[in-house]
């Protein structure tokens, strides 16, 4: 009969169909979960806000990563260790020891030794928790064995095994026992008593020393003298052979003279290099001639000691010394147990004579023959560590539910921390790893991102980040801007700017973006303007102030005469300058004729018409991006295998970054400018409606309304249109016309 497999429930996380784990079962048969159905398929073991040995105790083949695999190993152990695995969706620190499952090998071991700590603590109750198993120094401590092999002081009840122990320590360090105390190990008992043999075996077979306790020191002295000594006789040699060439062969007197003007005491090296004494051309060394000041020291010290024959030392006798110490000097050469040499010959005697280095041993044993139940314990703290810890990897791996969880409480192990900048809190922060990997896949995050560079005098380590800002607008969001960070452990970074990437963070800031940028380039195209001319100007006062006269200045009358004023020429400027307000003034006239022709909806329809056209594409392209904002490319970058998309929606995003709100209140600012009375603001506000009014009329403007200008240079084309219409007969009829009037007035 086939095995009947787990029925899976599934939930809407993210906006996106996923597996529901919520029951002891379901962790139980993680295994038979189909891996393309994981949100993640593996993740790095350093960077996440969970105890980095309970990833490594997950981690279970070991490479620095977690997989599927290990996450399903590891549920397979967890929940076969215990009675009911729905525990498991607690995320405790402690467990009752009941509660494990004796009838698994390894929940036998970990209720045995769970039981054990307990009584090691001299804690009362079944309940153990992961302090309890973590302090492994109060459990030994008052246990003579503990496992590990390695024995103390407080091991043994013997003195002279205390004495020994005591000893190793001394001569060879030891190494650290569980209980916290310094202890020894089998290979350091053998070592050392192997050492203390060898030592007395070589102090037997000591030489006698042939000028007694200054041998060493006539030792050091002819080994540094006998180079010299042996050049010297080389020297001596080749001046005999060639007696032309010993005043080269002696001390130079050049090369004194180039260190004669300095301070002597720091030129030991400089004298040193010349010969040992003077070369004469005789093969011997007169021990009573002066010898070079830099060697003259060790000369008299081995002299001192020696006492050669004769007067001189020739290359014969100077060998014959140095074979005076061959046989001592082979005898030094062969020493052994130098380790344990502190300790003195007398005491090393004492400690072979009582020979205690089996009963070291058999101690080390009992130590060894409680490994298993010491392993034990070890089992505990993995077991209470995973226990812990593996929901809420769970709740980060096969979903991502605490990442879309409700409760800002609740946060995704890829979070670190929260950056606190330009009044707001974004908590969708996380390390970066890799730099490089960010700069190649951020932007297809969608996400407006702001890297930052972290640092604190707690740690001489710099911290890099990114934060998500998924709310307000970025007007003072620059590179350089400094921010505060607090870490998951609430460490307090000094944060700055360094990296933004920049994409709408909502439709609302898209909307205003277009007028934005060109406010910018305006701006930068004034500044540019105004640096030019600067430049220009600076260029050309430079330039004149540099320029020397050459001639004196030209008295008034060498001046040239002026040139007469040229009215054909400023008559062709003031018309150019008459036509082109002509052409503006047209120009206005045709824009506000067809304004003022509109109705108040159509000039309310064409105004956000205008703006439609400004902000609509941008609006549209934000919209586009926010849809389809991702945090997979970020934990991606983060050395992450994203197996599904994990979308940030709109609503969303405005949960993941906090801005500050400030109650409506009317308060009065102390340093504000006294403002003007409400009364000449409505005055000046009429004036100046009064004074646009009358300027479009008086620039006929507002001729299309029925308002024409009553400026002649405005109505001068009616006249002449006027008076070019009027045929001749009534032009020349116009004054019989008149005398006839003017006559009946008359009467």
């Amino acid at each position: 009969m086939a095995t009947r497999k787990h029925s899976w429930n599934y939930e809407n996380i993210g906006g996106a169909t996923r597996v529901k784990v919520a029951t002891g079962a379901d962790i139980a048969h993680l295994g038979e979960l189909d891996i393309k159905k994981w949100t993640v398929l593996s993740c790095p073991t350093t960077g996440l806000d969970i105890d980095d040995k309970s990833l490594k105790y997950i981690d279970v083949d070991n490479d620095g990563r977690i997989r599927v695999s290990d996450v399903v190993a590891t549920s397979q152990w967890l929940t076969s260790v215990v009675k009911d695995a729905n525990l498991l969706l607690k995320s405790a620190d402690s467990i009752d020891v009941e509660m494990f499952n004796q009838e698994n090998a390894d929940g036998l071991v970990l209720y045995n030794s769970a039981k054990q700590i307990l009584v090691n603590l001299g804690k009362e109750g079944s309940v153990i928790s992961l302090a309890d198993a973590a302090d492994t120094v109060a459990i030994f401590a008052k246990t003579r064995f503990n496992g590990d092999g390695v024995i103390t002081c407080q091991t043994s009840e013997n003195e002279e095994e205390k004495a020994a122990i005591a000893a190793i320590i001394s001569a060879l360090g030891g190494v650290a026992d569980r209980s916290g105390e310094n202890g020894v190990n089998a290979e350091q008992i053998e070592k050392f008593y192997q050492a203390m043999a060898d030592y007395v075996a070589w102090q037997e077979a000591a030489v006698e020393a042939p000028y007694g306790a200054d041998t060493d020191k006539a030792i050091e002295a002819y080994n540094a003298l006998d180079t010299k000594v042996k050049d010297y006789f080389v020297r001596s040699q080749l001046a005999s052979f060639s007696p032309e060439s010993a005043a080269k062969l002696d001390v130079q007197a050049a090369l004194i003279e180039t260190i004669s003007a300095d301070n002597l005491t720091g030129k030991t090296d400089d004298i040193a290099a010349y010969p040992i004494a003077r070369i004469t051309g005789k093969a011997e060394l007169d021990i009573n001639a002066a010898i070079n000041p830099a060697w003259a020291s060790k000369f008299s010290t081995l002299i001192s000691i020696v006492k050669p024959k004769g007067k001189a030392i020739t290359e014969e006798s100077w060998a014959a010394i140095g074979a005076s110490f061959a046989e001592y000097n082979a005898w030094k050469a062969a020493k052994k147990g130098g380790e344990v040499e502190a300790l003195g010959l007398d005491t090393i005697k004492k400690m072979l004579a009582e020979d205690k280095k089996q009963a070291l041993l058999d101690l080390v044993a009992q130590d060894v023959a409680l490994k298993e139940a010491s392993e034990g314990i070890d089992l505990v703290d993995k077991f209470l560590h995973i226990y812990r810890d593996f929901y809420r990897l769970l709740c980060n791996f096969v979903t991502f539910q605490d990442f879309y969880s409700k409760n800002k409480k609740v946060r995704a192990v890829f979070q670190s921390g929260r950056l606190l900048i330009d009044q707001r809190e974004c908590r969708m922060c996380m390390q970066v790893a890799d730099m490089a990997k960010h700069n190649t896949m951020a932007a297809a995050s969608g996400m407006y991102l702001v890297y930052c560079d972290c640092t604190t005098k707690a740690s001489p380590a710099k911290l890099n980040i990114v934060a998500a800002i998924t709310v307000g607008d970025i007007g003072d969001l620059v590179v350089g801007k400094n921010a505060i960070y607090y870490d998951n452990k609430g460490q307090v970074w000094d944060a700055v700017v360094t990296k933004i990437i920049d994409n709408p963070i909502s439709i609302g800031q898209a909307f205003w973006s277009p007028y934005r940028r060109m406010a910018t380039t305006v701006e930068n195209l004034i500044n540019k303007s105004a640096a030019d001319k600067d430049a220009a100007m600076m260029k050309d006062v430079n330039a004149k102030i540099n320029a020397a006269p050459t001639t004196l200045p030209k008295s008034e009358d060498s001046k040239a005469p002026a040139q007469p004023f040229d009215i054909a020429k400023f008559a062709g400027i003031f018309a150019a300058f008459g036509m082109a307000v002509g052409m503006i003034g047209t120009a206005l006239t045709s824009i506000f004729k067809g304004v003022f022709a509109l109705k108040w909806w159509q000039l309310i329809a064409a105004f956000i018409g205008i703006m439609l056209v400004i902000s609509g594409p941008a609006m549209v392209m934000a919209w586009m991006k926010l849809r389809r904002r991702n945090i997979a490319p970020l934990l991606n970058a983060n050395g992450w295998a994203i197996n599904a998309a994990s979308k940030i929606s709109i609503p969303f995003g405005e949960t993941l970054t906090d801005i500050a709100h400030f109650p409506k209140l009317k308060l009065k600012d102390p340093y504000a400018r006294k403002g003007i009375p409400a009364w000449l603001k409505v005055i000046i506000s009429l004036i100046s409606v009064a004074v646009v009014l009358a300027g479009l009329w008086l620039g006929n403007i507002l001729a299309f309304a029925g308002a024409p200008s009553p400026l002649p240079m405005f109505n001068k084309e009616k006249v002449e249109v006027v008076e070019e219409a009027q045929p001749a007969e009534a032009v020349e009829a116009q004054p019989a016309e008149a005398a006839a009037e003017a006559a009946v007035a008359e009467q």
